[in-house]
């Protein structure tokens, strides 16, 4: 990028810059999407507690209704008047970091916030799959590891110059495309071949919020919403698992929690590839207002939750991004104009793929260039 498109992409995340486009985000919410948080004192990586405080304080001064997840449901459905601009965070899984280092920052500036717990994570049945993936990774000493993946040999060459976060990530994205069991089986497959004992409960960096710490930050005014029981993905489980990890973990949280909020978030959460209807039939018996996705980043709309019966267990949230600009651009209407005119531009190739000209907003087609990298 030229130093005037890097100067341009960097007034875009400027907040008096952004105002302009802020009649893009009419009746559209952003829920944003968070994981980990970093404590040092237990070796957690994650969003900085100083960027957190920085995001909340930015929403505050901007005027943005942060409101609960349950509140831009109820306005989704129609029920409660529409919220422009409305941001909701969540966070998925459930870690020990959500609870002592997010909450009370959350709590400081007054804002609610959803947290999607993994049930047999908090009970102490199970350690996070992909957390002892990355222990192996982390701590063995082989320098070239060989593990079958559905019947195809995954090697791995640790010496080869590359992070071991990165072979790791490798490792977990084939287990996301196999069988739920298969995936089990090659996880204790890649800790035999790595010559790495899995403990039975998590080291300090991966360890859960315990249920006490559940009710705490509900006092707090953290609510919370059931994430399966294992986190397998749901589509790569059979009936009966699938209908299980739901049951069983929203009664574990009703069980626990004081005021359990019937929404679900799918572990992965990809649309298309990670649940389905079938999935989206049990949470309607079971009385959910809805659930939520991981991918594509997207915005949520009253029309788009109320186009189709299975609409409302679909509903998009954006992540929360790698720095503080990546959040302004997102509730501030900037990513959202991206969004349209990446649309525009796809449509226009569909019509006339090889005839240059202006796009539907008048402007010129410059995808390789300026247009395409102006809003990053």
């Amino acid at each position: 990028m030229s130093n005037a498109m890097q100067w341009l992409s960097n007034l875009l995340a400027v907040p008096w810059a952004t105002r302009p486009f802020t009649a893009m985000m009419h009746g559209h919410a952003t829920i944003i999407v968070m994981h980990r948080f970093a404590d040092p004192d237990r070796g957690i990586e994650g969003v900085a507690p100083r960027a957190l405080r920085r995001a909340l304080q930015f929403l505050r001064r901007e005027r943005y209704p942060v409101v609960s997840l349950e509140r831009v449901f109820q306005s989704l459905a129609g029920e409660t008047p529409p919220i422009d601009r409305a941001v909701a965070f969540t966070m998925d899984d459930g870690t020990i970091d959500q609870a002592t280092v997010a909450a009370p920052i959350f709590a400081e500036f007054d804002c609610p916030a959803t947290i999607f717990v993994t049930t047999g994570y908090l009970d102490g049945a199970l350690w996070c799959w992909w957390h002892r993936v990355e222990h192996v990774f982390e701590t063995t000493r082989r320098r070239e590891l060989s593990v079958m993946v559905a019947g195809l040999r995954h090697v791995v060459r640790l010496d080869d110059g590359a992070p071991r976060a990165q072979h790791a990530r490798r490792f977990m994205e084939r287990c996301k495309r196999v069988p739920e069991t298969e995936k089990l089986r090659a996880i204790e497959r890649l800790a035999t071949a790595a010559e790495v004992e899995l403990p039975a409960r998590p080291p300090a960096r991966y360890a859960p919020m315990s249920w006490d710490d559940v009710r705490a930050c509900e006092a707090r005014g953290i609510t919370f919403g059931p994430h399966t029981v294992t986190h397998p993905v749901l589509s790569r489980t059979s009936d009966a698992q699938s209908k299980h990890e739901i049951h069983v973990s929203w009664a574990r949280l009703r069980a626990e929690a004081r005021r359990p909020v019937p929404i679900f978030c799918y572990p992965n959460g990809h649309v298309g590839t990670d649940f389905g209807p079938r999935e989206c039939a049990t949470l309607r018996r079971l009385g959910f207002l809805g659930a939520v996705t991981n991918w594509p980043d997207d915005y949520a709309t009253a029309d788009g939750f109320q186009s189709s019966p299975d609409a409302p267990f679909s509903v998009p949230r954006i992540d929360f991004g790698e720095d503080h600009r990546s959040l302004i651009r997102s509730v501030s209407g900037v990513l959202r104009t991206k969004q349209v005119l990446a649309r525009q531009l796809a449509l226009r190739r569909a019509i006339a793929p090889v005839v240059p000209g202006p796009m539907l907003d008048g402007s010129q087609d410059e995808a390789e260039g300026p247009s395409a990298s102006l809003l990053e």
